[in-house]
């Protein structure tokens, strides 16, 4: 099985753990290399948001290498047409699981991969329904403080956290990482990728 076509490595524009966990999971060998881009758009639907934030990303670290394959990716949650991203602090965090207790919301993610040499690039988006639990304002106040680098402020892959009831969709591109949009993606650069 091949990894990536020969003389292209993979670059993950991303410093997300989870992200790296799920490449790692499929089989890929890649490095890390965060964009650190802005993430402000005057874009409103958010299928377009995570797609132009993915390839504005992974287009950053292209321009910073001359060889390679570089995979970027942005996830939003929306919650009745309101997009919530990363929580800014812990009472941000608090206030946005306060929101998603109990109700239904949709989660978007972009990809894109940029060959770095041929600047060719393939964009891509992903989006799941999530069904959360109603849980007390105690569990509340105790997720808020875990995951502050997350969109919607939760983790769907924590077990401790229970606060996931039901998914819809493609369980990783809840995580940050749409798997079959990426390996038809990838594919088109001749790399493929395990079975999730």
């Amino acid at each position: 099985m091949r990894k990536a076509a020969p003389g292209r490595p993979i670059v993950l524009a991303s410093a997300s753990p989870r992200r790296s966990g799920l490449l790692r999971q499929w089989g890929l060998k890649f490095r890390v290399m965060p964009s650190r881009v802005s993430e402000n758009t005057k874009l409103k639907k958010p299928s377009l948001i995570v797609k132009e934030l993915a390839l504005r990303k992974a287009l950053s670290v292209a321009g910073r290498i001359s060889v390679g394959l570089v995979i970027g990716a942005d996830t939003i949650v929306v919650l009745k047409g309101e997009i919530i991203g990363k929580p800014s602090g812990e009472k941000d965090a608090e206030n946005i699981l306060s929101q998603l207790n109990g109700t239904s919301h949709r989660v978007y993610s972009g990809i894109a991969i940029v060959d770095a040499a041929a600047g060719t690039a393939v964009t891509d988006y992903e989006v799941s329904r999530v069904k959360m639990r109603r849980i007390a304002a105690a569990d509340i106040k105790r997720l808020s403080k875990k995951h502050m680098d997350k969109a919607g402020a939760y983790a769907i892959q924590e077990k401790s956290d229970a606060f996931v009831e039901k998914i819809e969709g493609d369980y990783f591109n809840v995580v940050g990482l749409p798997y079959e949009k990426l390996k038809k993606a990838l594919a088109k650069f001749g790399v493929v990728i395990k079975k999730a």
